[in-house]
């Protein structure tokens, strides 16, 4: 076979893959650091590939977080990096690459289920609503920028995205194990979309209710079974991590500690933004095709039932959007049909305009998100200029709360002779008195040193009346702080940190 030809089949099977696996790449590779959310699963990933064995040395042991999570994700997906990260290690390259390489890694695992899905998507509906319900995903921005980001939420929406494939698919028990996997193991909040799912295969005879019995008591007992073990012996004591989160989030309702939002606030806000155009697209979907709405009732149903919770996250209800979006696809690909029809040919105007502001928007999200972890910028520019010219003394950085939650995680972190240190507590008066040779703080003076520079983040988003109509407003965030006996670092220039971006609207 010719190459030419070799190449155009494989771009009929995986262009669709190529697309949206390029535009989650570029994600990783603009915005590699991650936040507090991911924290766990990324000392996680960190722990697993440079300390292996020694449980001892693992982050978890020392900072366990508000509640444990499973280790399940964080082992499936250093076991697919581990390739990589054997070659990062072989060449002596820092260990951000690592990073760049777990981020990979969980994205190939999420677009490979997303793959599933979509081809029981073109089976049952045709290749045009793929060819859609795939322009839907590539214009999103939340979708393949959380691919990426090792969030419990993501590890489960794999799990979800393969449900919803077996769904399609009319493979119904299968459908009910993946769910009843996710649930128990990565987010024990899927029982909401798990319960009206399942009802709706009763109610509707897809199922019958003792081969479902039969069915749901293996996979929750294989489930349990797995987690109890694994996380047991990562935890060091008998634990079921998903139903410490059930009980915190659910029973106790403690998550509200963390902010509340009205009920209507997903449907407001947290769907228009990570659906954009499939948002109206997807109700319209219903009406034109009834087969639609099996599909869409229990998704609905869970964004209904979840909005009751008063803690409320766009992440929360992401395994939501592949049938919304699927809806929208339905819709979308019914309008490009009649275009030709006047009252369509409106409608056609109307998609193809809101498909271009949705872009847009995008564009506006990722630049936002780019300037929202100055933490990670600060460490890696204090990395490039704050050695010191006695090499042989340890340079030691206390990294403080804010900064840990905003763009540092071990993979951040460079070998000998820099150490750090994640200490709390320490009233900023005190810190003169300990041997730290730099401080990442966000507080702007501190006692025994000096600020040697700033990193800036995103604020908010201006509306202007003239050019540019937006602008992205920034403040000051983190700062870095020199030890002032340290003259060495004192006589150094240290230029302020800035990080440029240039696109055709401003940021001031």
């Amino acid at each position: 076979m010719p190459p030419s030809r070799r190449s155009w089949n494989f771009m009929t099977i995986y262009g669709y893959d190529v697309l949206l696996g390029s535009i989650a790449a570029f994600y990783v590779f603009m915005v590699p650091f991650t936040k507090v959310e991911e924290s766990f699963n990324v000392q996680a990933m960190h722990d697993i590939l440079y300390h292996g064995h020694h449980i001892e040395n693992y982050d978890h042991l020392e900072f366990p977080g508000v509640v444990p999570r499973t280790f399940i994700g964080a082992l499936l997906v250093s076991i697919l990096a581990s390739p990589m990260v054997l070659a990062i290690n072989l060449l002596h390259l820092p260990k951000i690459y690592s990073l760049l390489a777990v981020r990979l890694a969980l994205g190939f695992f999420i677009l490979a289920t997303l793959r599933f899905l979509r081809v029981q998507i073109r089976d049952k509906f045709g290749p045009q609503v793929e060819a859609f319900f795939v322009t839907l995903v590539a214009i999103q921005f939340h979708m393949l920028f959380y691919s990426t980001r090792p969030l419990p939420n993501i590890l489960a929406l794999g799990i979800v995205n393969l449900s919803y494939g077996f769904w399609l698919k009319g493979s119904f028990y299968a459908t009910l194990r993946c769910l009843i996997f996710a649930t128990i193991v990565f987010r024990c909040d899927m029982l909401l979309l798990l319960c009206p799912l399942g009802l709706e295969l009763l109610l509707t005879k897809s199922i019958s209710l003792w081969e479902a019995i039969k069915h749901c008591a293996v996979a929750v007992l294989f489930s349990i079974g797995l987690t109890v073990l694994v996380d047991s012996v990562m935890w060091q004591k008998l634990l079921w991590p998903e139903f410490n989160v059930f009980w915190f989030n659910s029973v106790l309702n403690r998550s509200s500690e963390w902010g509340t939002q009205p009920f209507y606030w997903y449907f407001t806000s947290a769907l228009p933004r990570s659906l954009l155009v499939a948002y109206p697209l997807f109700m319209f979907g219903v009406i034109l095709d009834r087969r639609i709405l099996f599909y869409v009732v229990p998704v609905l149903s869970f964004v209904v039932l979840y909005s009751k919770l008063p803690h409320k996250e766009l992440r929360f209800i992401i395994s939501s959007v592949p049938i919304f979006n699927l809806s929208a696809a339905v819709a979308a690909s019914r309008i490009y049909n009649n275009r030709k029809k006047n009252f369509w040919n409106l409608l056609y105007i109307a998609l193809l305009s809101l498909l271009v502001i949705s872009l847009g928007l995008t564009a506006i999200t990722f630049m936002a998100s780019y300037e929202n972890y100055p933490s990670g910028y600060a460490l890696r520019t204090l990395h490039r200029v704050g050695h010191t010219k006695n090499t042989t003394s340890e340079i030691l950085v206390h990294i403080d709360t804010f900064s840990a939650m905003n763009g540092i995680s071990r993979f951040c972190e460079n070998d000998n002779p820099w150490r750090y240190s994640k200490e709390e507590g320490i009233p900023l008066e005190d810190f003169w008195q300990r041997n730290f040779t730099y401080l990442l703080n966000e507080h702007l003076s501190i006692k025994g040193f000096k600020c040697l520079s700033q990193v800036d983040g995103f604020s908010r988003i201006r509306l202007n009346v003239g050019f540019p109509p937006i602008s992205m407003v920034k403040e000051p965030k983190v700062y870095i702080h020199g030890n002032l006996e340290n003259t060495d670092i004192m006589r150094r220039s240290w230029p302020g940190i800035t990080w440029e971006f240039t696109v055709w609207f401003s940021r001031s």
